[in-house]
């Protein structure tokens, strides 16, 4: 036997959980509101509300014939964790590595994920960032959809295919931090609505009726999302959460969610002896996600600048379409200023908002606490073809790009196949089993792109599913040129990144930048190191202020001249002065 609970206020009078096709009746908890608890045999199972549908349990760790079936109970203490040795690591210092387990191999799964972690290690990168991997509807799907936010979508391979895939990272020494999205859920297989108020009006957000975080009811809702994330980080042993788009989570309690959950996840690095860290994807540009909570802050480790990617994208692409334009006006600018202030919008006006947006970080303001990125799922998928730079920029200019992410003062992140400049496409895929949600999917994304002038019949359809299978890893890529230098390139850059610390440092105050927008050239000071980047058609002296004794790292024409380094078109070089 075994002892069932579950949350459900909205029940009249009646809740029962369902057992191998027989009903079992639970008993109201008198010491805990809208709580109906009972025991009943062990199994596959399932809640009825008042008689009706059979239903999956909200907080199910298991959903293996999906988020519209049956539960199934997880013993997390069963599983046999190696003696890895692994003791975490902190966020500060590290290279994050962001992949989606059904594209980064053919098979699509956790395992086959788990076969390429010796490419990580040599690539020297310290975290692997999962992509959500909660169950959704179908097979094929960014994970944004899920609808089960306790369990693992099972063609990933479940839960137990989770825990091993975090166990072989940890035994090479990689961290794995997870992509959770608590603002929404997806628009099919989403029970909780039965269930109580897990939604409310009173807010309203792309997806529709908000998450209920401060309406009546909302206390055991924080309860519901808080547990989920501290159940990754203790039942499955990850080291950081990503938290969706938390700008959509709607919150006017006193105390904010985040700044509660964080809360949460510090007592449980007390507990577990380890660090533990969140990770917020943030469009408001407020330094008050990632200040303490004991200053007034939120209290999360980083959160993602968008701004240095969009200052970093138009400088190398010249691209100015919508959210672009601000940058694209004087991009070298741009990019200097994100890599010595963090927020390119600190208060300034943004055409694309039609108002002034963010506040500045305080000075010397640690960088660490900001992701800096060249290509992300968003960036690239987001996109109407799916298509990554590197189909239409040259190698030396991806590595350009490459050198200033990966010596910049941030927490530098790669999306997966940057490192060799991977030529497949990263599209938009789903695997909706709806039918008119499938179409109604296929038929928005077309008007959206038909509004910036694509045709129709050029936009990929998200249910084809050629369109996923194009977005898969060609793992032969890096044994080809160009593909092969990129790599070395990348692995040369998070070398010297490791080895010499003042390419590290995350003091922003330190951080200086020269350069000529005319001239297409920009170079980065860190310490006593130069990061020289001509993006020009043509070769260029570029200053370096202090004589140059060494070049460690070169792509393309590099040659010192003096006080200054001849690169030529399209060309980065790090140079050691003094």
């Amino acid at each position: 036997m075994s002892r069932y609970e579950v949350w459900a206020p909205f029940a009249a009078d009646r809740v029962e959980v369902e057992v191998g096709g027989s009903a079992h009746p639970l008993a109201r908890c008198a010491d805990r509101d809208g709580w109906w608890a009972g025991e009943a045999p062990d199994g596959d199972y399932a809640f009825r509300l008042d008689g009706g549908p059979p239903l999956p349990d909200p907080r199910s760790a298991w959903q293996p014939y999906g988020p519209d079936g049956p539960s199934r109970p997880v013993d997390h203490a069963a599983f046999r964790w190696s003696r890895t040795g692994w003791r975490g690591r902190p966020l500060p210092g590290a290279v994050v590595y962001e992949l989606h387990v059904g594209t980064f191999t053919v098979r699509g799964t956790f395992d086959a994920a788990a076969e390429h972690l010796d490419h990580l290690v040599e690539l020297g990168v310290d975290f692997v960032e999962l992509m959500p991997v909660c169950p959704f509807p179908g097979k094929h799907g960014w994970g944004y959809d899920g609808v089960s936010p306790w369990a693992v979508h099972e063609p990933y391979g479940g839960p137990e295919g989770l825990k091993r895939f975090v166990d072989a990272a940890h035994r090479k020494g990689i961290g794995v931090i997870l992509d959770v999205v608590h603002n929404h859920l997806g628009p099919s297989g989403n029970h909780l609505p039965a269930y109580g108020p897990y939604f409310t009006d009173r807010h309203h957000t792309p997806w529709g009726s908000a998450v209920n975080l401060d309406a009546p009811g909302s206390d055991e809702v924080r309860r519901y999302l808080a547990g989920s994330a501290l159940a990754w980080l203790r039942d499955y042993r990850i080291d950081g959460l990503r938290l969706d788009a938390v700008h959509a989570l709607a919150d006017d309690r006193a105390v904010h969610f985040l700044e509660e959950l964080t809360g949460e996840v510090e007592k449980l690095v007390i507990s577990s002896n380890r660090p533990l860290f969140l990770i917020a994807e943030s469009d408001l540009n407020t330094p008050r996600t990632t200040t303490p909570r004991e200053a007034g802050g939120q209290g999360l480790a980083a959160q993602w600048s968008d701004d240095f990617h969009h200052a970093l994208h138009t400088a190398l692409t010249g691209e100015s379409h919508g959210y672009y334009g601000d940058f694209a006006r004087a991009p070298l600018a741009a990019v200097a200023k994100t890599l010595t202030r963090g927020f390119f919008h600190d208060g300034t006006w943004s055409s694309f908002r039609g108002r002034s947006h963010g506040r500045p970080f305080a000075p010397h303001t640690a960088g660490h606490r900001l992701l800096g990125y060249l290509q992300t799922h968003d960036q690239i998928g987001n996109r109407a073809l799916g298509d990554r730079i590197s189909t239409s920029l040259t190698a030396g200019r991806l590595a350009c790009g490459a050198a200033l992410v990966l010596t910049s003062p941030f927490t530098p992140m790669l999306f997966m196949g940057e490192e060799w400049g991977a030529a497949t496409p990263w599209q938009y895929f789903t695997d909706h089993t709806d039918p008119g949600l499938a179409d109604a999917v296929r038929q928005g994304r077309r008007r959206e792109f038909a509004e910036h002038g694509w045709q129709a019949e050029t936009v990929p359809d998200p249910q084809e599913p050629a369109t996923v299978l194009r977005s898969v890893l060609d793992w032969t890529e890096p044994r080809r040129v160009p593909h092969t230098e990129l790599l070395d390139w990348h692995r040369r850059l998070i070398r010297l990144r490791r080895e010499r610390p003042e390419l590290s440092d995350p003091d922003l105050g330190a951080v200086r930048v020269a350069y000529d927008e005319a001239a297409r050239w920009l170079v980065v000071h860190r310490g006593p190191y130069r990061v020289a980047v001509n993006l020009g058609a043509d070769g260029a002296a570029l200053p370096l202020e202090a004589a140059g004794r060494e070049v460690l790292a070169a792509f393309g024409e590099a040659s010192p001249e003096g006080t200054a380094v001849r690169l030529g078109a399209d060309a980065v070089a790090i140079v050691l002065t003094g």
